[in-house]
């Protein structure tokens, strides 16, 4: 290597001494000795340390402060749940900054629907940020929020594959605590089925580190506190966790930055189906506003059975779902049809295409109201018009005007009156009053008497809990609360309270009942008001064990 360095140069100096001479134009001049060097050496010139390279302002880099770039998220607005019904708010989910701007990443289950978001950053509950939603991905269960501010600690993305092996921890606000938490594992599957109820992801990664609802959208990092992964959901069952890899996440979570949603309708879904499995779907629990599925007419609470003709959820996940929109532009013009269970009613329509319209009904009365007029019954009782006699000895069945709800009453409550139920003056459901005396039992405590009604409105209100709690502040001054309790006869599930002298010392109860459909929670609130004398518990048996809504 010596001498191929050196050659050039030495033929370099040659060319150049051979063209001086050829340009001096005279005589050779005669050389001199060269001159003997007096000068001293010059110093050896030292060596600088290497520079450290700078973090930049606002990184986290080790665990230790991890907690300054986690988020906890609370989802304000009106979601229904098919278990509990109308709820406000979806709960509380968990985040991390990516920017020190304050764009973070969380789950869409955690966010879409949301009329407002409340952020707290590094588990300080003193100060509380808004944020706004840049894009959701349904399929992916990722989201992209703007945190209101500038100038926050931030997380950067791990370098590589996510190894089995790999030690992990994950961090967020589980079970809605304020407090943070942190977990420790392993990468357990680099591969997992990514298919859930609320997601369809190609592979996600599993782990050992423990999480709890409240985990999900927190970061899975490694030991430098680097991002591997989004937890986004467990298995309580089988002590499963899982997480979106960076590789999968990153490009959705591009497009979603730059304001695009990405294999989204607009929805906050997830698939359900009933006992037997002969219905299907998925489950609508918000929506975003303006977005096809909102334009297309869909609501929270249906359930969108089938899209393009393919039945959805038979397999209990999103997958087929996610499918159909991964297949599609997100223009596309789509067939749906749907189930609403509020109205028993059934849609079709389209996605960026034509509204949904009803195509057939469930919901078909099961008696046509009685328009006969008052007869006698055994023991010259008067039967009401809405009434019939009753499989029950000493009891009649009486029903709405339209016929869309029943009750068993003693046969000597023949004052019936089946019209509408209305408050404030408007229509918001159907309702049975039966009473010995109707006037009686709406001016005094100690009469007997029942109110049953059934309203698909005040469902839009609230769930049973928050009803009955709304019934009790017309009690409470007036009456003796003795307590609330528990109710389940199978087919409809609720609470009831229990009041005593009612209006000053008398011998008569009061029971309030608030409940739900079992199949169906959301698609009607049921009161039932009734009043008796203290030992007769058996009329309050009979009404319970036999009052039924037929839409």
């Amino acid at each position: 290597m010596r001498g191929i360095r050196i050659k050039p140069i030495f033929m370099l100096i040659t060319i150049i001494l051979v063209t001086c001479v050829a340009c001096g134009g005279g005589a050779p001049v005669a050389t001199q000795e060269p001159a003997t060097s007096t000068a001293a050496p010059a110093a050896p010139t030292e060596t600088s340390a290497p520079t450290e390279t700078t973090v930049p302002e606002g990184l986290v880099t080790q665990l230790s402060d991890l907690k300054k770039a986690t988020i906890q998220i609370e989802s304000q607005g009106t979601f229904i749940d098919p278990e509990f019904g109308y709820i406000s708010g979806a709960g509380r989910g968990s985040g991390f900054i990516i920017d020190s701007s304050g764009i973070a990443i969380t789950n869409n289950h955690v966010v879409t629907g949301a009329a407002l978001l409340k952020v707290w950053v590094g588990g300080d509950t003193s100060k509380t940020y808004n944020a706004k939603i840049l894009g959701v991905s349904e399929c992916s269960d990722l989201a992209v929020i703007d945190i209101d501010g500038d100038g926050f600690p931030y997380l950067e993305w791990h370098d590589g594959p996510a190894n089995v092996g790999l030690e992990i921890y994950v961090a967020g606000y589980p079970l809605g605590d304020p407090e943070f938490t942190m977990t420790k594992g392993i990468v357990s599957k680099e591969k997992a089925d990514g298919d859930t109820p609320w997601s369809s992801v190609d592979s996600v990664i599993e782990h050992t580190a423990a999480t709890n609802p409240g985990s999900s959208g927190g970061p899975l990092v490694d030991a430098e506190a680097k991002v591997v992964g989004i937890h986004y959901m467990a298995v309580s069952s089988t002590d499963q966790h899982y997480a979106i890899d960076r590789e999968t996440a990153l490009p959705v979570i591009d497009q979603l930055r730059a304001g695009n949603d990405v294999d989204s309708i607009g929805i906050n879904g997830t698939a359900v189906s009933n006992d037997d499995g002969s219905i299907t779907g998925i489950w609508i629990s918000s929506l975003k506003s303006g977005s096809p599925a909102d334009e297309a007419g869909l609501k929270s609470g249906d359930i969108l059975l089938s899209m393009e003709n393919l039945h959805l959820a038979t397999d209990g996940t999103m997958k087929d779902y996610c499918d159909i929109l991964r297949t599609h532009n997100a223009g596309d013009t789509l067939a749906l049809e749907v189930l609403r269970l509020q109205t028993q009613e059934v849609l079709e329509g389209q996605l960026n295409g034509r509204t949904l319209e009803v195509s057939y009904s469930l919901a078909e009365p099961t008696k046509e109201p009685s328009v006969a007029e008052p007869t006698e019954v055994e023991g010259g009782v008067n039967l009401p018009a809405n009434c019939d006699t009753s499989y029950t000895s000493g009891f009649i069945t009486c029903w709405d005007d339209s016929g869309y709800i029943s009750v068993d009453v003693p046969d000597y409550w023949n004052d019936v009156n089946g019209s509408a139920w209305t408050f404030d003056d408007e229509v918001i459901g159907v309702a049975v009053n039966a009473a010995p005396s109707l006037s009686d039992f709406s001016s005094y405590y100690d009469s007997e008497g029942v109110f049953f009604g059934a309203s698909d409105t005040f469902a839009q209100i609230g769930g049973y809990v928050q009803f009955l709690d709304y019934y009790k502040s017309f009690y409470v001054d007036d009456c003796t609360w003795e307590g609330r309790y528990d109710y389940n006869d199978g087919v409809y599930r609720g609470k009831y309270d229990i009041y005593t002298d009612c209006g000053g010392p008398n011998d008569y109860e009061t029971y309030v009942l608030s409940a739900v459909d079992i199949v169906d929670p959301t698609s009607k609130i049921i009161l039932v008001e009734a009043s008796i004398y203290y030992t007769d518990t058996w009329i309050i048996d009979q009404i319970w064990g036999t009052f039924y809504v037929y839409f």
